[in-house]
């Protein structure tokens, strides 16, 4: 594994799926010419719109999306995370699955993972979320994908940035770089999304690269941006502020080395 490029793109998606892939493009585009290797789109690249339209737009998102990621990987040589969009849950019209595919330069999937945590709260500015009346949660713990060139890559969405176990599961099994794509709201976002991102990166000595969706999508949805790439000590590198746009850094595996030896907390694990 040698230093290279990663990218957190920050995309303000709608329920228009055809601009949203236009946008995501532009930026990936973007990205690529700044000389980013590893990029990231946030969860809802392709659709952000109320829960029954995405549900009886599902398939086609889904193969939409799927598509999209591959024919950009492999016309950019890049790889891509597509951070999450829905995919029909076999035998039950009424749910799909948010679902976040990991694309190497080859268009070839190298990684896939199910949400398993659905946002179920009233925020205290007045909106409230039912992630579970349209989603199905995944059962499974995200998978490790290991690359020479990249490093090992462990994948979550959104809402997991609360339930650190999950990234203890994947620091344990070996990562080194954690994909945090999000569309975190408003009113949660200026508190803690910034002390969340950094914390995860901390307690697990890891790089935390957090694609992120902002601004208005469409009625009283608002998301708080601030794309964002962590270093293992917590340091934020890079920070794409409240416009679409992008978070690029340097994911360095010299410094991951030289954090998890000067803070050894992984191999003084009490309680695994």
């Amino acid at each position: 594994m040698m230093s290279y490029l990663a990218a957190a793109l920050q995309m303000t998606s709608t329920p228009d799926l055809e601009k949203n892939l236009v946008q995501a493009e532009e930026l990936i585009e973007l990205a690529v010419g700044q000389g980013a290797e590893l990029i990231g789109l946030p969860e809802n690249f392709a659709f952000l719109g109320r829960e029954e339209e995405k549900l009886a737009q599902a398939e086609t998102i889904a193969l939409k999306a799927e598509k999209f990621l591959k024919t950009m990987a492999q016309r950019f040589q890049v790889t891509i995370l597509g951070g999450g969009f829905p995919v029909p849950v076999e035998n039950n019209p009424n749910k799909a699955y948010n679902t976040a595919l990991l694309v190497d330069p080859s268009g070839i999937e190298v990684s896939r993972y199910e949400k398993v945590h659905l946002f179920d709260v009233n925020v205290p500015d007045g909106n409230t979320y039912r992630e579970s009346s349209t989603v199905m949660a995944g059962n499974a713990l995200p998978p490790i994908y290991s690359s020479d060139k990249l490093g090992k890559i462990g994948l979550s969405i959104c809402y997991d940035v609360r339930f650190p176990e999950l990234y203890r599961h994947l620091s344990l099994k070996g990562a080194e770089i954690l994909f945090i794509p999000a569309a975190f709201t408003a009113f949660t976002g200026k508190d803690h999304w910034k002390v969340l991102l950094q914390a995860r990166a901390i307690e697990n000595t890891c790089y935390v690269i957090a694609p992120a969706q902002t601004g208005n999508h469409y009625e009283r949805r608002y998301s708080h941006g601030h794309a964002t790439i962590v270093d293992p000590w917590g340091v934020i590198l890079a920070d794409a502020g409240e416009e679409p746009g992008i978070a690029i850094a340097e994911i360095n595996p010299i410094r991951l080395e030289q954090v998890r030896r000067q803070m050894p907390s992984l191999q003084h694990r009490v309680f695994a």
